[in-house]
């Protein structure tokens, strides 16, 4: 489906980072603001609150409703910042617009269900509203593009994502693990599709925010998306992740926003001269997986002919573990090591099991 976007705000210079910051959750009039008086003239292009929280079990802060729109109305009177929100359905659309939210945004709980995404973009039809789409909870490229498509074919053009990172089983650094290719996946397949990092769900946690939103810049996202709060530890919702407007702002000044390209001469002369080694080296690369798995084939034959079993698990742990201590000698991080050689070890398995099936077709 061929899709052509508009910027998603019409006065947004487009060699400048699009900020939005503000609560988690909408709590209290007082608190929204307070957050946003901080927060006014600072460089933040938009205000968020959430407004219908959904969260995964009952019994937790679910968001204080309609009423909470009147506060973000009452940011725009008072800052002339724009604001935006969370909808998840029909009557949130139709809310938010008469309170005259100018940016939505669909949570990843919205994008994971295609029917729920479905039914905000039926309430939008004939709306010229921006609307940014959350990436779904699990690593689902198509459901993440498919959501786009839904809103799009809805008539909505000025369109953007929000990376938000993905669930993950088992011991990371992260709330969320980033996945950084789903995300430049998805800038390869759409250009000119704004992508916005939220490095608040990403992390979870306050320490690595910067870290997160500096890599985001460096891969040439188009922004950050950062929860503030006047009194993080005593929010009503994700109190880990927040950060005062004081510490949003030292962040902010200390973030670097990298241009695309540059005419400087000398630099392309020599970037061209590195991308050629790199271009070189990865011919070779996969010259040596293919003699690889021509190794693979044999041994295969060979357990075939004894009637032995493709997968050896003593025998894969022992090559994952020497690869990651060697990995991790050469700079190589465990967790690429193992993506790779998980690759890897499945197109070896691949390739044993083709040679074996054939072998017993032609018996």
């Amino acid at each position: 489906m061929d899709m052509t976007f508009q910027p998603l705000l019409k006065e947004k210079p487009a060699n400048k980072p699009l900020i939005i910051a503000g609560p988690c959750s909408a709590e209290t009039e007082e608190q929204v603001l307070n957050t946003a008086r901080a927060l006014s003239n600072k460089g933040v292009d938009l205000f968020r609150s959430g407004i219908w929280k959904p969260r995964t079990r009952p019994g937790a802060f679910e968001g204080v409703g309609t009423e909470g729109l009147g506060w973000l109305r009452r940011v725009k009177q008072e800052t002339g910042m724009k604001v935006t929100t969370e909808v998840a359905n029909t009557q949130h659309v139709f809310e938010a617009l008469k309170h005259q939210i100018d940016v939505l945004w669909l949570g990843a709980r919205t994008t994971v269900n295609p029917f729920s995404v479905q039914e905000v973009a039926d309430a939008l039809k004939g709306v010229d509203i921006p609307v940014l789409i959350k990436n779904p909870i699990n690593p689902d490229f198509k459901l993440w593009v498919g959501a786009i498509e839904r809103i799009y074919k809805a008539g909505i053009t000025r369109i953007g994502v929000i990376h938000r990172g993905f669930s993950y089983h088992g011991d990371t650094k992260y709330r969320n693990v980033p996945r950084w290719q789903i995300a430049i996946d998805l800038k390869r397949e759409f250009p000119d599709l704004p992508i916005i990092c939220d490095n608040s769900h990403i992390c979870g946690r306050r320490d690595i925010l910067q870290s997160v939103a500096q890599k985001a810049l460096d891969l040439n996202f188009d922004g950050y998306m950062t929860e503030v709060h006047p009194d993080p530890d005593n929010a009503w919702s994700d109190a880990a992740q927040q950060i005062t407007p004081s510490q949003f702002l030292e962040i902010k000044e200390r973030l670097i926003f990298r241009q695309l390209t540059t005419d400087n001469m000398e630099f392309l002369e020599n970037l061209e001269h590195l991308r050629h080694e790199i271009d070189e080296l990865d011919e070779e690369m996969l010259n040596l997986l293919s003699n690889r798995m021509k190794l693979a084939e044999r041994i295969g034959e060979y357990k075939q002919r004894n009637n032995i079993a493709i997968l050896q698990t003593s025998r894969w742990n022992e090559i994952l573990e020497r690869a990651i201590n060697k990995g991790r000698l050469k700079g190589l991080s465990e967790e690429f090591t193992t993506v790779y050689l998980k690759a890897v070890h499945q197109e070896s398995i691949n390739h044993q099991e083709k040679v074996m099936n054939q072998a017993k077709t032609e018996a």
